[in-house]
């Protein structure tokens, strides 16, 4: 339905009019997300201030029928976030408050709009912290990371967004508030957190958020191993994991990434020379174990290749590493007008040919390609930069996506692996699953909503679908 005065009007009674965005210049900032291909501008926005507010605002929605689009800080890189004319926003960034750090039991409860590194803050003095730290920690929302299933550098060793929350008090599309999962952990049937984590809006809102809280480890180390080509890098990946070890982190930057890093305000002291540089942290809660560990690492990328090995000598330095690398995709606005964070997951052992036919794409479309991301786990960010005012650009960065994610695919991966599909990847999801597939993901969104107005248009390509498909041949028939 349409937004009417009446549904504005009742929207407005709940948050107040300062919260109520109409205005052409204030929906455009919230036209886009971290994805620069996509630009709509929704019919409104509004920014309800509490729980109360936001299941208000929902009920109201719900009465009329109108679709509407959770967001958060807006960091999102698949287009998850944006919203049409005939579609509100709905942004929880005001609901910021942590409601509570529970030490003893290690479980932390926040509202939605929490930013992610507030909470470790938080949490620090009780000697906890919140594992999953996405590079946009800074300003990300743990309602965005619930809503994507967020990872992170160190996700690796401790699991994404979905290993971490115990608890989640949600207001479905019709206004009911409901919690799902127990703050002790699921104590039976099915598992409603985790089916809800990774919904990107399709499900709800999450209203509340108990999650698990974890000790800081008491020994860290950090390493910073340099290589003369990608091939190797990537071979060492595949080693590391092969001899047993589970570093807590295991990143790969390209030298395009290094030297844009190096030239920036972030320049963490990379080695400009290098093809490739992993960084590797260990930790743990024994010194000796973690040097030992360490160690053989250090001893095993010598062996396969690393021109040096650097070990971070204290927290500063072990801080202005990882900066360069968190900041990395900051410092590749450098290069051009907008950059595409691509994001798909290939097995380890594919790293090396994958990344070369990355770099080979890249040249077959005139594009340059940065490539900064978790080894570890396989899941790769090709960084594609261009500058959509100029004609013909944006045309080449879309074929050479799907040229990538085509690449991924045949070799063993899939379309995303943290980034989410969004309204980004919609054309991937057959490249990976059958009609009757996506028709079953279509049936279990519609459980929870079912007039399907819980960002609409996302996720699942409708069109595509087992019962789609055969309500088509159904009308196709009818009509002849």
């Amino acid at each position: 339905m349409a937004l009417t005065t009446q549904a504005l009007d009742a929207i407005t009674a709940v948050v107040g009019p300062r919260w109520v965005r109409l205005a052409p210049a204030q929906l455009d900032v919230y036209a886009s997300d971290g994805l620069p291909t996509r630009f709509s501008r929704p019919g409104a926005v509004v920014l309800p201030g509490s729980r109360e507010e936001l299941i208000g605002v929902v009920r109201v929605l719900a009465h009329h029928e109108i679709p509407f689009v959770p967001r958060g800080a807006g960091t999102g890189l698949s287009g998850g976030g944006v919203g049409d004319a005939d579609e509100i926003v709905l942004v929880c960034t005001r609901l910021n408050r942590i409601l509570a750090i529970d030490a003893p039991n290690r479980r932390a409860v926040v509202e939605p709009g929490v930013v992610n590194v507030r909470l470790s803050e938080a949490a620090r003095p009780y000697g906890l912290h919140y594992a999953p730290d996405p590079s946009s920690q800074s300003a990300c929302t743990i309602g965005g990371n619930v809503a994507e299933n967020a990872g992170g550098p160190h996700c690796l060793k401790y699991g994404t967004t979905t290993s971490h929350v115990l608890e989640l008090e949600v207001v479905l599309p019709d206004g009911r508030p409901v919690t799902l999962g127990s703050a002790c952990g699921e104590p039976w049937g099915p598992d409603l957190v985790g089916l809800f984590v990774g919904s990107e809006g399709m499900f709800g809102i999450a209203t509340r958020i108990t999650v698990r809280l974890l000790p800081l480890p008491r020994a860290v180390r950090t390493l910073l191993a340099d290589f003369s080509s990608i091939r190797a890098a990537g071979e060492a990946v595949s080693a590391i994991i092969a001899a047993g070890f589970v570093p807590a982190a295991l990143e790969m930057m390209d030298r395009n990434c290094i030297r844009v890093v190096e030239a920036s305000i972030y320049a963490a002291g990379y080695p400009v020379h290098a093809a490739a540089v992993l960084i590797v942290e260990v930790d743990g809660p024994d010194e000796d174990a973690v040097a030992a560990e360490s160690a053989g690492i250090e001893q095993l990328v010598r062996a396969r290749g690393a021109g040096s090995v650097r070990v971070a000598v204290d927290e500063a330095e072990r801080a202005r590493l990882w900066q360069g690398r968190k900041k990395a995709f900051g410092a590749l606005g450098r290069l051009n007008a907008d950059l595409l964070v691509q994001d798909a997951v290939v097995p380890r052992s594919a790293l090396p040919d994958v990344l070369e036919r990355i770099g080979t794409i890249a040249a077959e479309h005139g594009l340059e390609v940065s490539n900064v991301f978790h080894a570890g786990d396989g899941n790769l960010h090709p960084n594609l930069t261009f500058d959509r005012r100029q004609p013909g650009d944006l045309a080449r960065v879309e074929r050479a996506s799907e040229a990538i994610m085509r690449v991924c695919i045949d070799a063993g991966g899939t379309i995303t692996g943290e980034h989410g599909v969004g309204s980004d990847k919609l054309r991937y999801m057959s490249l990976v699953f059958d009609a009757d597939t996506l028709g079953a993901m279509r049936a279990v969104r519609r459980v929870f909503d079912p007039l399907e107005r819980a960002n609409p248009g996302k996720v699942v390509p409708v069109h595509q679908c087992s019962e789609w498909r055969g309500q088509w041949r159904a009308r196709r028939g009818a009509a002849a």
